[in-house]
């Protein structure tokens, strides 16, 4: 019994020490070498960042599509949420969405474009101004963030600019309702040839003047900005949409008529 103790203890001394990659934070558990220098991008400066959990990033296991590539983050699980970013470490431009919710539950869902293989991550602010991170690794074909949008392609952007499509379901005497919002936009990251950046830049939503919730977008969401929400409403109430793009273009719309909440949904 000794000997195979000792042998037993010269085995674990000899065992290697699988260390993080270089340049990696030892606490990530994606193990990114890049994420160091993408929180400095991607968040206030000297952020206060820690893992956990309790933040669902959720999205298919498989990239079909780099162009649209849904992804949802519920972080309702978490109390005092201020902000939620979402992010890809390896995207040319990391930052997708800022999602402000003033009153509105802490959810998005929306569809990034995916530049390649990469983590997709969100980045949860919290009342005491420190960040909750979470995500996962994503395999993609490339090239999201650098392919013409379909609808420069077809050359038919422009008569639809900043058309909002939008619809709200709800439950009788509950305040948190959801929002599906489509806005028209070709999306462009400027990493196309002869196309130059053009992007939706902002949305706010209000109900009855009240502020509901505030989005900052980047050109790595994808084209034709598709968003779901959980706002709080009042019932009969209406959703007011404004928005602006990047060269001065307008929003403004209503989302109106709830109908019942779809068994099932989160």
């Amino acid at each position: 019994m000794r000997r195979q103790t000792a042998l037993l203890g010269m085995i674990l001394l000899a065992a290697p020490v699988v260390a993080a990659p270089e340049g990696a934070r030892p606490d990530d558990p994606l193990q990114s070498p890049f994420l160091p220098t993408v929180l400095q991008l991607v968040l206030p400066e000297g952020a206060r960042v820690r893992f956990d959990d309790r933040v669902k990033v959720q999205f298919p296991a498989i990239a079909e599509n780099q162009r649209q590539f849904p992804v949802q983050v519920d972080a309702r699980a978490v109390p005092g949420v201020k902000r939620i970013i979402i992010f890809a470490d390896l995207n040319p431009i990391q930052k997708a969405v800022e999602f402000t919710p003033h009153d509105a539950e802490a959810f998005i869902a929306i569809r990034i474009k995916l530049d390649q293989r990469t983590p997709v991550r969100a980045a949860v602010e919290v009342a005491d101004g420190s960040w909750l991170v979470a995500g996962g690794w994503i395999d993609a074909a490339g090239g999201g963030c650098s392919a013409p949008p379909v609808s420069r392609v077809k050359g038919d952007w422009a008569q639809s600019l900043m058309q909002l499509r939008g619809r709200l379901w709800s439950t009788p005497g509950q305040r948190v309702a959801r929002l599906a919002l489509a806005v028209r936009h070709p999306m462009d990251t400027g990493f196309v040839d002869n196309v130059p950046s053009y992007w939706l830049e902002s949305l706010q939503l209000r109900a009855d003047g009240r502020l509901l919730a505030d989005l900052a977008l980047n050109a790595s969401v994808a084209e034709d900005p598709a968003i779901m929400l959980m706002p709080h409403l009042m019932e009969g109430e209406s959703v007011t949409v404004r928005g602006r793009d990047s060269g001065g273009v307008e929003l403004a719309g209503r989302v109106a008529g709830q109908s019942a909440i779809p068994a099932g949904a989160p």
